[in-house]
């Protein structure tokens, strides 16, 4: 037999096939799992199951029809496996094998008109958990297929209702079950052990020491929060870090409970949620909200990733507006940051991958500017990289890097805001009837005293606006420039700058011209010169 596992890639192997021969046994082996880690129904023992099944009847498989983590409540044919052979997109074949009923679905519904239309079609059904093919036609064995879809049916309704009991009674006494929220990770006393607290995800997974699922998503917030120039976005933060390598949230999951990663690449809904989403500041999550304690406030299982305030700042900050562009993706050092000194429409990249160039196609798209506009400017991407480059680090390569870094407000005007939050819930509770007792009404009028009381000190407290402060690395430009990973971390670099590269024709006057402004300059003195109040024109012919 063939050892079933799980590959590089993360998915099971699939075992061996035969070709259609039209014998009238060529069958096609149903395997379904809602969870991979599920013992009792693992992928080898049901490959055994059905080909062992299959060889009895004298059959042969000759395709998988594998369905991981697919809920039994799933419809046979919307399954991703099992679904093609079913609407009949998968080409010939003469029924179907499984292990047991309940791989073929797990209600009777969905089980019976999967066995009736196959048989209707004149296909064969096998499973294992039966003693030869199943044969419809009998009474007594459609009254055995219809028990038996009935016990599935109970089996996976009663699971349900375990499984919603258990986390009822988790989130009753604040424990967090299910998966966590990027950045955070469970702790266990003991190898085999239940859970005990939940902590900062600080693990040392990857090869670099200094890509940690913590420090990821604070210079997350970091950058979206201190970008002035738009081209740092959930978008672009996230082909940044599949660039770099570090794990999604989804393969450090992996990796943490000791599988292989898949690749999966960063998203922008998933850096999003990781910023807004209030499980970011350690309470106990359901259903996307934070469960409420009986003091009326929510449940903290672990510490925060940062401060309420500058998750209000990022909720505002990546709020949906208009934008008039999209941030660049690519790596080249240039995008978005040169234009056509004709027409003044942005450059874009032309010519052969080899040798690609900046040049314009405004008049060619029929843009209305471009109308009068003479031959397009055209320069190899390499010559224009060079002369920027040679640019930028004469002009600020020996400048001191400044970091912005968000300092949060007091934020008494959030806290005093949760509290009438707070308050207005225990009034819709004790409207509900859920203080009527004499120890809970007692309870009620000690808790809302003591919000009020606090509502009232926190007012008296001088509130702080939230606020962007530069802090200095230590570095040069020149240092900032040369450790860059690639060229997309140098157009970051360009943007703060605000370098701004115009290309003419290259029969005009003045080819090219290179504009730049220090963000980190003081009023006054600059690196020894008058700051100039205009940019500085760097022409090159």
């Amino acid at each position: 037999m063939i050892d079933t596992k799980m590959n590089a890639a993360g998915r099971y192997d699939t075992p061996e096939t035969t070709p259609y021969d039209g014998c009238g046994l060529c069958l096609v082996g149903v395997r379904r799992l809602s969870r991979k880690s599920d013992a009792t129904h693992s992928p080898s023992k049901q490959r055994d199951k059905i080909i062992a099944a299959v060889e009895a009847v004298g059959g042969h498989v000759i395709a998988w029809a594998d369905d991981w983590e697919v809920s039994g409540s799933t419809d046979p044919r919307t399954r991703p496996g099992f679904g093609p052979w079913l609407r009949g997109e998968q080409g010939s074949y003469d029924g179907i094998a499984g292990a047991a009923v309940d791989r073929i679905g797990r209600n009777v519904r969905d089980i019976l008109e999967t066995a009736y239309s196959n048989h209707e079609a004149g296909r064969v059904l096998i499973t294992a958990d039966h003693v030869g093919l199943w044969n419809l036609d009998d009474p007594n064995e459609e009254n055995e297929l219809t028990l038996k879809a009935l016990g599935a049916q109970m089996e996976h309704r009663n699971i349900r209702t375990r499984n919603r009991d258990d986390i009822q009674n988790w989130r009753k006494h604040g424990r967090k079950r299910g998966t966590l929220s990027y950045g955070y990770i469970y702790v266990r006393r003991s190898v085999h052990g239940g859970v005990d607290y939940v902590a900062l995800d600080e693990e040392e997974f990857e090869k670099d020491p200094g890509v940690l699922a913590v420090e990821n998503a604070r210079d997350l917030a970091t950058r979206i929060l201190s970008d002035e120039t738009g081209l740092i976005t959930p978008s672009s933060e996230g082909a940044r870090l599949t660039r770099a390598g570090a794990l999604s949230p989804m393969d450090r999951r992996r990796v943490q409970y000791g599988r292989e990663p898949k690749g999966t690449p960063w998203t922008d809904v998933a850096i999003v949620h990781i910023l807004t989403s209030e499980a970011s500041l350690g309470y106990l999550m359901h259903a996307g909200k934070p469960v409420i304690g009986k003091d009326g406030r929510p449940i903290q299982i672990a510490p925060p990733l940062w401060s309420p305030e500058t998750r209000l700042a990022l909720l505002a900050k990546l709020a949906p507006k208009p934008r008039s562009k999209r941030a660049p993706r690519g790596t080249y050092m240039l995008s978005e940051l040169a234009s056509c000194g004709n027409c003044g429409t942005r450059l874009y990249l032309g010519g052969n991958p080899q040798k690609p160039v900046h040049t314009c196609n405004a008049r060619s798209k029929g843009i209305v500017t471009a109308e009068e506009c003479p031959v397009s400017p055209t320069m190899q991407v390499t010559t224009m990289d060079s002369m920027v480059r040679e640019y930028f680090l004469s002009r600020h390569g020996h400048a001191q890097v400044m970091r912005k870094i968000f300092v949060p407000g007091t934020g008494y005007a959030e806290q005093i805001r949760e509290l009438e939050k707070n308050q207005e819930r225990l009034k819709e509770d004790r409207n509900a009837g859920t203080y009527d007792s004499h120890a809970d009404t007692k309870w009620y009028r000690a808790e809302y005293r003591r919000m009020s009381d606090e509502i009232r000190e926190l007012k008296k407290l001088p509130e702080r606006a939230p606020s962007m402060q530069l802090v200095p690395t230590g570095k040069t430009v020149a240092d900032e420039w040369n450790a860059a990973r690639d060229d997309a971390a140098r157009r970051e670099l360009l943007a703060k700058f605000d370098v701004r590269v115009t290309l003419w024709p290259s029969d005009s006057r003045q080819r090219i011209s290179i504009t730049s402004l220090n963000p980190y300059a003081t009023p006054g003195k600059e690196h020894g010169e008058e700051k100039e109040d205009e940019r500085r024109v760097a022409e090159a012919t």
